[in-house]
């Protein structure tokens, strides 16, 4: 990783510049971040009772929590991504629902519907609404792609706009809310590829690969032998929706910002700062949202490490989760065998942030 380098100025709002210090007053207050800090050390402290190593993916499901995001987890079956999920539903003061995705899942099962109920003291009868697993805080959503396209497209206003409307009737959701979902990438046959717009509104692909020999140990070993204590709630969901916005007040530079920006041009072929390697292997790049989410995830980042600005490093260590699933590759990369990781990389080599300061 870089040096992180110190910033000079920053700013909040584009054309409005603040120091460090005044950077404190825009999240209200040091003692704040400081709580934010100290909560997510609990949350990580408490999911390491369950989960073993994976440092990097908690961190990035804890920063969609923050972010007020959703996240693709992508990772082949056995790595425990059902039951990281479930102990961070655990972990946290919040309703959570588990929706497992099948072939015959249709988008009333998932959102709700109205069914007849008859008064037992007058006999009418009258339509009440039935909510479905959806209207919950934390929602897994299981092997997502085993599900055909209408049922996927069921999730798109729930996770964009936090409502579900059912006929002409709109319904808000509880706030927080966010949707994990997860996907086996091996499995090709009786699957549904998510469409390039329902791929976008996921903040992160989380990947998650297979643990080093010593941590695979202590999985099998602790799997084997006598349960442990059950995981304990550490963090409230007013707590949760404090922490939200305060990460809308971080401040970010403008030089950060352009970077943001800078990386997500460079990956579609169309434009002209678009390097060879992206015009020859890339049918589609990112859209704004990569650069929003960079933003956005970089002020959570930053909080969680104990600063209050946003640093490009910060913007650098989440290139690859949210570049992951926007960067479609072309025929030309299938059979070269380049994927959207490789040039990811390259990407980080050739957009550099200035090397002056900021």
């Amino acid at each position: 990783m870089e040096e992180t380098r110190t910033q000079e100025t920053m700013k909040g709002d584009i054309g409005t510049t603040a120091t460090p210090e005044q950077g404190l007053q825009a999240v209200d207050s040091v003692g704040q971040a400081k709580q934010l800090a100290e909560a997510m050390e609990r949350l990580s402290s408490e999911l390491g009772r369950a989960i073993v190593g994976q440092e990097d993916v908690v961190e990035q499901l804890l920063l969609t929590l923050l972010a007020g995001g959703n996240s693709l987890i992508v990772g082949v079956p056995g790595l425990a991504k059902t039951l990281l999920v479930a102990s961070i539903a655990r972990v946290l003061d919040l309703e959570f629902s588990r929706i497992q995705f099948t072939p015959d899942l249709m988008p009333s099962d998932i959102t709700g519907t109205d069914i007849i109920q008859e008064d037992a003291e007058t006999g009418r009868r009258q339509l009440v609404f039935m909510p479905g697993p959806l209207f919950a805080n934390v929602v897994l959503a299981d092997e997502i792609n085993r599900t055909p396209p209408k049922t996927q497209a069921a999730l798109l206003e729930a996770m964009q706009e936090h409502r579900i409307t059912i006929q002409g009737r709109t319904y808000t959701l509880e706030e927080p809310f966010f949707v994990l979902a997860t996907q086996n990438p091996i499995e090709l046959e009786g699957t549904y590829p998510l469409p390039e717009a329902q791929l976008d509104r996921f903040m992160f692909e989380i990947a998650i690969d297979y643990l080093p020999e010593d941590q695979e140990l202590e999985v099998v070993l602790s799997t084997t032998s006598e349960p442990g204590e059950e995981l304990r709630c550490v963090v409230t969901g007013d707590e949760i929706r404090a922490f939200q916005a305060l990460v809308r007040k971080v401040p970010v530079s403008e030089a950060v910002a352009r970077y943001a920006i800078a990386l997500s041009r460079a990956t579609r072929p169309r434009e002209d700062v678009a390097p060879d390697f992206v015009r020859e292997f890339v049918s589609y790049g990112a859209s704004v949202r990569a650069a929003q989410h960079l933003v956005l995830g970089g002020k959570a980042r930053a909080l969680m490490h104990g600063r209050h600005h946003v640093t490009f490093d910060d913007v650098r260590e989440l290139a690859r989760p949210v570049f992951r699933h926007r960067i479609l590759t072309n025929f030309h990369a299938e059979s070269e065998r380049v994927s959207s990781e490789d040039l990811i990389g390259q990407l980080l080599d050739h957009v550099r942030p200035p090397k002056s300061g900021m």
